[in-house]
């Protein structure tokens, strides 16, 4: 059965539920004598009779009305298979591994893009896994994860791409009982960058390469100062913790003040230059299959490159 043309099934199973060769070939939008010589090509292939030829049409034999239910069968799946095919290259099914870093996922453009892929894409299975920029890197290089939105490419990057999605200020957080908190006899709810000058950091583990980490710094030398870096943490919920026990101040993206952490205030920086976070979609420099295109195209929908 493997070797039969599915175009002589269809030929066969319209001459069969039509009895009649001419109103076949109409329904098939072809002649007669044609269809009459691919059936008569089909039976010499099986080697058996498939029709009677009565005077007035075709009547299948019992052979033939044992081929009818499984070519039924045989041309249902093929079509299942075909949709199922051009379903997943325009990225209606399938499966997509997703990244984020920890600050990333705070911003609202991750929840939004993610809940919008879903909409278009209910079939496509989504995998969500959140890490630091570098292992994200390597896991697109190796191909566990289709993209990622990451801060600041750490690392070896080549063969990825980059979008930037947008850029966003870093604001300090400072311990709730700082006196820094307290300006003109009211809270403050900004401060200049030099006003921390003398403070103790603590700033998230600095990556493989240039991050957020080496941005801070750089903008603390741009304001006259070299920030005197007191702990390192690996995950910025772990640097807020230690800013709430009095440990020291940190910059983060402005993302990161929906952490309401008991103990710990936001405030936004003034004459800070430089002071941006970055967000990039990235993923591999290569053909990308139907749902990752999608997922990319959602993406570009919310982007903001410029501050804000």
């Amino acid at each position: 059965m493997s070797s039969i043309d599915l175009r002589l099934l269809r030929y066969f199973v319209a001459v069969a539920e039509e009895g009649h060769l001419t109103k076949a070939a109409q329904r098939l939008g072809i002649q007669q004598p044609p269809l009459s010589q691919q059936i008569r090509a089909l039976e010499k292939e099986l080697g058996v009779a498939l029709f009677r030829r009565l005077p007035r049409g075709m009547e299948l034999t019992e052979s033939g009305h044992a081929l009818l239910a499984d070519a039924h069968l045989i041309l249902e799946q093929v079509g299942t298979t075909i949709d199922s095919v051009r379903r997943i290259a325009r990225g209606e099914r399938g499966r997509i591994a997703i990244g984020f870093t920890e600050t990333a996922s705070l911003n609202p453009l991750i929840p939004a893009v993610i809940r919008a892929f879903r909409q278009s894409s209910p079939d496509v299975a989504l995998a969500i896994e959140e890490s630091n920029t570098a292992e994200l890197v390597e896991a697109l290089l190796r191909n566990r994860l289709d993209v990622a939105f990451i801060r600041s490419p750490v690392g070896n990057a080549a063969g990825l791409k980059m979008e930037t999605m947008l850029v966003e200020e870093m604001i300090a957080a400072l311990p709730a009982t700082h006196p820094l908190l307290r300006g003109q006899g009211r809270r403050r709810k900004s401060l200049p960058l030099t006003a921390l000058a003398k403070e103790d950091f603590i700033l998230n583990r600095r990556p493989s390469g240039p991050g957020l980490y080496d941005t801070v710094i750089a903008a603390c030398r741009a304001a006259g100062f070299s920030p005197r870096v007191v702990q390192e943490a690996r995950k910025y919920l772990s640097t807020l913790s230690q800013v709430a026990a009095g440990l020291g101040v940190t910059i983060v993206p402005a993302s990161m003040r929906h952490v309401q952490l008991e103990g710990v205030v936001y405030l936004q920086l003034e004459q800070a230059p430089g002071l941006r976070a970055p967000l990039h979609l990235a993923y591999r420099d290569a053909p990308q299959s139907g749902a990752v295109e999608r997922m990319i195209v959602e993406a570009r929908k919310f982007a903001a490159p410029e501050d804000g």
